[in-house]
């Protein structure tokens, strides 16, 4: 791990905070954007019913949006929306050339199906890099968008300096939103760690984390990783989202884990202010794909 100017927890680990990169990613593209000449990226979002919490996490988005200096545009539909409606509008956003990215909230209200809609999307205006042509083009190494979690953790990791290359790493979560992609990136050239997929079925999961120098937590298990998981020194970040009669909590026990780790996320703070970050990081590209922004 290199050593980097950073906050640290009471244990001593350095706090991997992904609001002050948030707020850096922000910055940095509006100064990009600026550059420029200050051309028109438009991020586009599609909401449909009025769950409170997806209308939070919209708004911050386009809140976040409008300090990077981009444009955005907002399809809010109804809960009884069908099928037809809810592709149509995005159907709409595909076709408008001054939107460059595309996203559409999940998940959408019970009776919708969401992989007709996400179909209609272009790789290059996906840049929630959620469809099966965004993965396909991961997995075959092509341009296009990474999934904005995942993307996050891997600019977290970066920016507080952890090393990747002949480093091990484990992914606990097999989504196909966070820890499938996460397995593509850390076996990616140049990122170079040596990576393991482990999972609800996994029987030997302490064993296998005290293995790593990396641990990725995105299975949804609230505090699932304890300080017995760690190996010292190891770097820890918490994707997973828990909603437990305390609150929120992550999938990592951070009071226990922090006395051990040699970096760690906080949650909340730590990876979802990154994913919003990367929404943006990828809009930006999204535009220079289309043509839209200077290569």
């Amino acid at each position: 791990m290199t050593e980097v100017v950073a906050d640290r927890t009471p244990g001593g680990a350095i706090l991997m905070n992904g609001n002050r990169l948030r707020d850096e990613t922000v910055a940095a593209l509006r100064a990009e954007i600026e550059a420029a000449g200050s051309p028109p990226v438009c991020l586009a979002t599609v909401l449909v019913g009025d769950d409170r919490p997806s209308q939070i996490y919209v708004n911050s988005k386009h809140k976040k949006a409008a300090e990077a200096g981009m444009t955005s545009r907002h399809v809010g539909l109804p809960a009884e929306a069908s099928q037809a409606q809810v592709e149509d509008a995005v159907g709409a956003l595909v076709t408008d050339p001054s939107v460059h990215g595309i996203l559409c909230q999940l998940p959408l209200p019970n009776g919708l199906d969401p992989e007709p809609v996400l179909s209609l999307i272009p790789p290059e205006k996906d840049v929630d890099g959620l469809t099966e042509r965004s993965l396909g083009r991961l997995v075959r190494g092509l341009p296009g968008h990474v999934s904005c979690t995942p993307l996050g953790v891997m600019r977290l990791l970066e920016r507080y300096g952890v090393t990747t290359s002949g480093k091990r790493a484990v992914v606990i979560g097999r989504s196909t939103l966070v820890g499938l992609p996460l397995l593509l990136l850390f076996g990616r050239k140049g990122v170079d760690a040596t990576v393991t997929l482990a999972h609800s079925r996994t029987t030997d999961m302490i064993e296998v984390c005290r293995e790593c120098d990396i641990i990725v937590a995105a299975a949804g298990s609230a505090r699932m990783i304890t300080a017995a998981h760690v190996k010292p020194g190891a770097a820890v970040v918490d994707v997973g989202v828990s909603r437990t009669e305390a609150g929120i909590v992550g999938d990592v026990d951070f009071d226990a884990v922090q006395a051990i780790a040699g970096a760690i996320t906080p949650m909340p703070g730590g990876t979802g202010p990154m994913t919003i970050a990367c929404l943006l990081e990828n809009t930006l590209g999204a535009a220079r794909m289309l043509g839209a922004f200077p290569a």
